[in-house]
């Protein structure tokens, strides 16, 4: 079985505390098709989600960050 994987970087415009960065990594873990999410303290503006492109996209895990009133944009690698 051969599964395609993308990577997508979000970029979180506001500072967010670890608790709050916690709630985002765990909704975006919900989405079906995302099979990781890196959201290093030492960088906590950016999270780096890994996924099924036939499942998701970055679109609806853009969306899943901003319909909690977080600011952010998708960054081009």
């Amino acid at each position: 079985m051969d599964i395609q994987l993308a990577d997508v970087v979000v970029h979180i415009d506001q500072t967010l505390e670890r608790e709050r960065r916690t709630e985002i990594e765990e909704q975006l873990r919900a989405i079906d098709g995302v099979v990781s999410v890196h959201n290093p303290d030492d960088k906590p503006h950016l999270a780096i989600v890994g996924y099924n492109p036939e499942k998701t996209s970055g679109a609806v895990i853009l969306n899943t960050v901003t319909v909690q009133g977080v600011h952010a944009e998708l960054v081009g690698l």
